[in-house]
């Protein structure tokens, strides 16, 4: 096998002749001449379309190529420039390199999978690269990859919901495939101008093909769907709605504690030296006692019953026992997570009762909560009869958050934005010349 052969089957390039090989003892790296082939040469950089030749352009370019083992290795090659009718003037194409890049197409796949598997200054260690090149590198290859397939194709049931990135409310709208699990969409912004973003890109006719829509009680989110799918079946997410009645709960128990807190006796303070006579100290205080006890009771109340501890179980005896209201509310709680795991027409009776109960339990916090159930009723009876809730996209969301702290920040969310779609889009970026089958152990 001839040495060229040899070279460019160590680049990975195809479509290139290797005309030369040296050490660039300047900089410490090898240096690949090679050009394009005829079939593949003359062509416009951005649309591939062959096109006659305008001048040779700035001279000779360099491109970064994959490592051979500790040696920097270096392509470079003729950067003619061609008159295309559709583009101008502009670079002509080269088959081992994206257009506009300064590193080949092996450099950058393996750049893309090193940064949706560990931290971004990880990678910048390894290749020998800079932070921002790492996210450009990702744009790139996420561009070339959302190219490669309609990821639009087949929505019926999409989640929909919004997720901090940074701080200062920085916040990104995802949009997630139920079927399918992976990460459809993700734009910038938490609003319904961002959201429409979304349909618009999806279109009339496959907007009205979406079926069922998850999300919290955001108003901007029912807004935009009623306007875009109006025939799909809205379902309030279980754990938001639960979530609802846990806050409530917590705010009823901090309005005990406060006014235990309020009827407390004050301490009488002594001096240093010596104990106080008999009587004149600090006796008991069952309003102290009660402040101390609620205090401590706050995760007794928001567990569910199953994962209760011993004395987490003697603390809420011990409500049950003391304090009628916070206990009535925190039954109230329980049976409004209850009616989430029941059939549907069973569901429809005991939400009836919930709010009748709600409505007269003579608590504010439950009886404002009553007001917000009744208003998204319907949705969260659709979420229980479809058996739908928000999980799929908040396991997306914490994979999101994980890429933000592996990656220890991003300048601008595309970059974010790019790296999340190559990881949870369902089209993750594969290492080049690894096509064989894993095997098994």
């Amino acid at each position: 096998m001839r040495n060229n052969r040899i070279w460019a089957g160590i680049l990975g390039v195809e479509n290139t002749v290797v005309e030369a090989v040296e050490f660039d003892d300047e900089l410490a790296c090898v240096v690949v001449s090679v050009r394009p082939t005829a079939r593949v040469g003359s062509r416009c950089g951005m649309c591939r379309r062959r096109s006659p030749g305008y001048d040779g352009g700035v001279g000779r370019r360099r491109w970064r190529a994959l490592d051979a083992g500790l040696t920097t290795v270096i392509i470079e090659a003729w950067a003619p420039r061609v008159s295309c009718r559709e583009h101008g003037v502009v670079v002509a194409h080269v088959p081992w390199a994206r257009h506009g890049a300064g590193h080949t197409v092996r450099f950058d796949e393996t750049i893309a999978w090193l940064a949706t598997h560990c931290s971004k200054s990880a990678v910048c260690e390894l290749m020998q690269v800079a932070w921002r090149t790492v996210g450009a590198i990702v744009d790139r290859v996420w561009a070339d990859t959302e190219l490669s397939f309609d990821r639009f194709a087949g929505l019926r049931r999409i989640g929909i919901d919004e997720i901090s990135y940074k701080k200062g409310h920085k916040y990104l709208t995802v949009v997630v495939d139920h079927d399918s699990g992976r990460l459809v969409w993700a734009a910038e912004g938490r609003n319904a101008a961002t959201l429409r973003i979304f349909f618009d890109l999806l279109g009339e006719t496959r907007s009205t093909q979406i079926t069922h829509v998850t999300a919290d009680a955001a108003g901007w989110i029912a807004k935009v769907v009623a306007e875009r799918c109006p025939d799909a079946i809205r379902c309030a997410d279980p754990f938001h709605v639960v979530a609802w009645a846990t806050t409530a709960v917590d705010r009823v128990r901090r309005g005990v504690w406060n006014r235990a807190r309020a009827k407390m006796v004050p301490l009488k303070k002594f001096g240093s030296r010596g104990r106080p006579r008999a009587g004149t100290g600090n006796g008991d205080d069952p309003h102290r006692e009660q402040a101390r006890s609620v205090k401590n009771s706050r995760w007794a109340l928001l567990r569910n019953p199953e994962n209760l501890s011993g004395k987490q179980r003697v603390t809420l005896r011990q409500i049950e026992l003391h304090d009628r209201v916070l206990h009535r509310a925190y039954l109230l709680k329980e049976s409004l997570r209850l009616v989430f795991q029941m059939r549907h027409q069973d569901a429809i009776v005991e939400l009836d009762q919930w709010i009748g109960w709600a409505r007269r339990c003579r608590i504010p916090e439950f009886v404002a909560l009553q007001k917000s159930i009744v208003t998204h009723k319907d949705s969260i009876l659709a979420a229980i009869e479809h058996g739908l809730s928000n999980g799929r996209i908040e396991s997306v969301n914490t994979k999101i958050r994980l890429i933000t702290r592996v990656a220890f920040g991003f300048r601008t969310p595309d970059a974010l934005i790019a790296l999340a779609m190559l990881g949870l889009g369902g089209h993750p970026p594969q290492l080049p010349s690894r096509n064989h089958p894993r095997m098994s152990q």
